[in-house]
């Protein structure tokens, strides 16, 4: 079964099944009929072309009003102290028809900028199904960002109106007067937000039954998206009502969740992989999305919950999955049939004790926030430890060198992560809002760069290397971080590391390990021996450990990737007054 040839197509204002439905519905299909078969998947599948598509008329209430999934759970919120709400489909479909009623009713407007800082709460799923029925632009923000943060964001994609956390409302108190001039503020859920403040609450008095004003081009904006800035300053990544609605579907397929699963992803809003797995993916599928709204991480906690909801379908940053082992994983008597992992690639070593423990392969992917999910180790595929695996089906991934400009066709050469613009996949980015010389930098000569380097072997399974910042020289060696660390969390000692190149006036630069150790370890000079002599036996001479300092955290973005950068600039004062011969710490 292969898709049909795509026509231009129009959605209605309605919500009712339209032409853009039923597009997007035989392009969803053909990919969960493909499920196990990925050659088929890439062979067959197209993106559909549509000239019109609102993602909350045109396919959550399209679920929400048909008999099989409409009485169906679509958010199941459960709190530490055990207390939960649930909400069907047509629950959802009802409460964001009042709520997109109410918010034209204070002057939301289509195409207005909207800051969105709220944490996993039921409205949240609200607020974006009703802005988008309303056609306004979310700025989705964490409920962490700072008074310098929210200002910035407020300012450069010149948001008018701000729905935050109640509790939350006085950070907002403390903006520039230019910035909070006119702005509509909104709170969300606790007690009533300050004097000035909306409630969105008061939505519950609206009429269920909601009329868009027009119909939503697909090119329109929905989301602008900082990235988490792990290598440079944030952009803001701007998206359209196509490309991170239907541009998931190629995420769907990677997790695997199927209609009726129920899915749990661990990750805070305002980050991209929130909509990934806690919107997009599982609502394409009609599955349900689970979260369990811990104070502090609980791995035993975790597995019980999960346990009791009978989770099928999960998905984890590397972190997660690291304190994951550390638990007694066989507790969990009825396992998810599907696991991946996102963030960062995983180490071998994590993904065969999880194997081991519930039979279940966890499977690696990559995207970036510009983008949806761009390759990935599928269903039903053999997965080769430390592989990120192969393109997802409609997206075009080459590999660019980094001198030439040419794409690499020899089996394990490195080259830069790029996407074939000739073939524009649908999830790509339409640009970085406000900066045409970035957009275009990142565009340029045909490609989408990514600014990631892999390397891919004789049957296209691709390897992650490191960000085109991460790679660095030691003695004219090209050195990943990634590989060092990899090899570092293989020791029962290492809970997490980080690798930066430390100055080094004879070597330029050499391999320095930031080490978290498990509990029960003492960061001690026997200890930083032991590792330095591990580091001897399992890496060749020119990568291996020649510094290493034990840390109790790593810098992180929100969405849980190790700054680098931050670690790079900290070597670089560290060692700036080093005087030329000076000898190395005791790893040499």
């Amino acid at each position: 079964m292969s898709v049909p040839s795509p026509l231009p197509v129009s959605a209605t204002t309605s919500g009712e099944a339209s032409q853009a439905t039923a597009a997007f519905r035989v392009a969803r299909d053909f990919l969960l009929d493909h499920r196990e078969d990925y050659q088929g998947a890439v062979d067959g599948f197209v993106w559909p072309e549509l000239s019109y598509f609102n993602y909350a008329l045109d396919w959550f209430d399209v679920l929400a009003t048909e008999l099989d999934t409409a009485d169906r759970l679509a958010l199941w919120l459960v709190e530490a102290d055990g207390s939960e709400q649930r909400l069907t489909y047509a629950d959802l479909r009802l409460r964001s028809n009042a709520a997109a009623n109410w918010l034209r009713s204070v002057g939301v407007r289509r195409g207005d900028r909207v800051l969105l800082a709220l944490g996993n709460q039921v409205e949240l799923w609200v607020a974006v199904l009703a802005l988008t029925k309303v056609g306004a632009v979310m700025i989705p923000t964490t409920t962490l960002a700072d008074s310098v943060e929210l200002e910035q964001r407020i300012r450069l994609a010149d948001a008018r109106i701000v729905i935050a956390r109640s509790q939350d409302a006085a950070a907002y108190e403390s903006l520039p007067a230019q910035t909070a001039a006119g702005l509509i503020r909104i709170g969300a859920g606790g007690e009533l937000p300050l004097p000035g403040w909306l409630d969105l609450a008061d939505a519950a008095g609206q009429p269920t039954q909601f009329v868009a004003d027009q119909q939503t081009a697909a090119g329109d904006p929905l989301f602008l998206y900082y990235t988490s800035g792990t290598t440079a300053e944030a952009k803001l990544v701007e998206h359209s009502h196509v490309s991170y609605t239907i541009g998931h579907l190629s995420t769907m397929y990677w997790i695997g969740v199927r209609p009726g699963d129920v899915h749990l992803n661990i990750s805070s809003p305002g980050w991209g992989k929130h909509a990934w797995s806690n919107f997009f993916a599982p609502f394409h599928a009609g599955a349900t999305v689970y979260l369990f709204n811990y104070r502090r991480f609980d791995a035993t906690r975790l597995l019980q919950e999960m346990g009791r909801a009978g989770i099928t379908s999960f998905c984890a940053p590397p972190t997660v999955w690291r304190m994951l082992i550390q638990a007694d994983l066989t507790a969990l008597t009825n396992p998810p049939h599907t696991v991946v992992g996102a963030g960062e690639p995983l180490n071998p070593e994590v993904i065969a004790q999880v194997q081991a423990a519930w039979g279940a392969t966890i499977r690696d992917g990559y995207g970036q926030t510009e983008t949806t999910l761009q390759i990935g180790n599928f269903p039903g595929q053999p997965v080769k430890p430390g592989s990120m695996g192969k393109p997802a089906p409609g997206y075009p991934v080459v590999l660019v060198d980094q001198e030439t400009g040419e794409v690499v066709t020899t089996p394990g050469r490195p080259g830069e992560i790029c996407l074939d613009l000739a073939a524009r996949p649908l999830g790509l980015t339409s640009g970085y809002h406000g900066d045409e010389s970035r957009t275009s930098e990142a565009m340029r000569e045909g490609f989408y760069h990514t600014s990631d380097v892999a390397w891919a072997d004789d049957e296209g399974y691709i390897t992650y290397v490191g960000r085109t910042d991460d790679v660095f020289k030691a003695s004219d060696y090209r050195i990943s971080p990634f590989e060092l660390e990899s090899a570092m969390l293989e020791h029962e000692w290492v809970r997490e590391v980080a690798v930066v190149p430390s100055p080094d006036p004879l070597r330029l630069a050499v391999p320095k390990a930031y080490i978290l150790l498990v509990e029960g370890v003492e960061p001690s000079h026997a200890t930083a021996m032991a590792l330095f002599a591990y580091s001897r036996e399992r890496l060749s001479p020119y990568k291996r450990i020649r510094r290493l300092t034990f840390e109790t955290t790593l810098p992180k973005t929100i969405s849980e990737k190790i700054r680098r950068v931050e670690l790079r600039r900290r070597e670089a004062l560290l060692y700036a007054g080093l005087p030329a011969g000076q000898s190395t710490p005791a790893g040499e």
